[in-house]
């Protein structure tokens, strides 16, 4: 058994092994709606030990308010700060801390990110549940960054949501802040999850646009279906390496459409409305976008927009199937078309093809009209998928 003494002197019983991660184990408190993290081998035990009593201190400051106040934690913030006691005589203390147990009032965030558990956990989520996600995680990371925070390390493996799309965070640890003394760096990175001038410089300290990069990350997934922007072959020929080498050469489908190969099952893009594919993700990841902070949009101007989305005169209700909603720019429902696209076309290897079966099993070539409403052609690149491999129009 495990034990975690505060720096009061209180006892406490640990008792299941929740996750562990690159810093330390997280483990359920019995009989509370807390959990303790334990920092075992941290690399300066003296420098963790002054972040931990720094955040402590925080808590009380008049920054703290918006991102600590109302009945559901936003931000799993530290509520003391001990040590962990194993019940083998030789073995040494462990530095920790409590937080609140995020699991009574959240499910991960890749609960919404993925069909299924979506399914399970939120049966009754619609895109307008993601928008307002997004617009939530959007106002914490503004909210965070007013306080003088940089999470730094921003990824689904850190965040929470509930049936609403409320937002919340944990390993506040690892952010990046000043106490006026001096600035406690974070220096973890997560692939697919960090900005190319992080990707470029592994030592740089991150800025808050370089949370607001991640951000536009993580909302772009939450709109499209856990599909994550970056994803795909690169459409020269170049090898495909990762995803983070898509992310430092600006291959994203949603700025640019001809610098990937769409994959199986890649919503439309047409199913974001205009104020945010050709207003802020365009931004955030085309030309200077991409590789610096120059035009990156911030958290705050995510907010106004997806805000703005949220209104009930810009959504629509598929007639078709109530659990699907989308933007009234569109007159047809993008995810009903999603789903008749995958039945339509086959899958050749990763690639979608021009080609589908008709009902007597004759292969015929989809219409202009057709690749148009189903994505594969974007309005605003004509003839961009026109050219294909070697001249034909097998690929996308």
């Amino acid at each position: 058994m495990v034990r975690f003494i505060t720096d009061h002197g209180r006892a406490i019983d640990l008792g299941e092994r929740l996750g562990e991660g690159g810093e330390g184990v997280v483990y359920e408190v019995t009989g509370m709606p807390l959990v303790a993290k334990l920092l075992f081998a941290p690399a300066d035990p003296q420098d963790l030990a002054r972040r931990l009593a720094s955040l402590m201190r925080l808590r009380l400051s008049a920054r703290m308010p918006r991102l600590l106040g109302g009945e559901q934690p936003r931000v799993a913030w530290p509520v003391e700060t001990g040590r962990g006691l194993s019940s083998r005589p030789s073995a040494d203390p462990v530095p920790g801390f409590l937080i609140p147990d995020m699991r009574q009032w959240f499910r991960p965030l890749s609960v919404l990110l993925q069909p299924g558990p979506r399914s399970t956990w939120f049966p009754s989520a619609t895109w307008d549940t993601s928008l307002a996600a997004a617009a939530s995680l959007a106002g914490l990371i503004a909210d965070l960054h007013e306080a003088g925070f940089v999470v730094g390390d921003l990824k689904p493996a850190n965040l929470w949501v509930n049936g609403a799309g409320d937002i919340g965070i944990s390993d506040i640890d690892s952010f990046q802040f000043a106490d006026g003394i001096g600035t406690f760096p974070c220096l973890s990175r997560t692939p697919d999850y960090t900005a190319p001038e992080l990707i470029s410089d592994g030592n740089a300290l991150p800025s808050p646009s370089a949370d607001d990069f991640v951000l536009a990350v993580l909302i772009y997934q939450l709109l499209m279906d856990g599909m994550h922007p970056f994803s795909g072959i690169p459409a020269d020929g170049t090898r495909y390496i990762s995803i983070d080498d898509n992310i430092t050469h600006g291959r994203a489908r949603v700025a640019r459409p001809d610098a990937v190969l769409a994959m199986p099952g890649a919503p439309p893009l047409w199913a974001l409305p205009k104020r945010l594919r050709r207003g802020l993700f365009d931004r955030c990841f085309r030309d200077v976008g991409s590789t610096g902070v120059a035009d990156r949009p911030a958290a705050l101007d995510w907010v106004d927009a997806l805000m703005a989305e949220r209104a009930p005169e810009r959504l629509r209700t598929c007639r078709a199937d109530p659990r699907h909603r989308h933007t009234v720019e569109r007159p047809w429902c993008p995810w009903c078309d999603a789903a008749q696209l995958s039945r339509l076309i086959p899958k050749t290897g990763i690639y979608y093809t021009f080609w589908h079966s008709s009902i007597r099993g004759k292969r015929r070539a989809l219409t202009f009209a057709q690749r148009v409403r189903y994505g594969l052609i974007d309005s605003g690149a004509s003839g961009l998928w026109e050219r294909g491999v070697g001249g034909c129009l097998l690929l996308l």
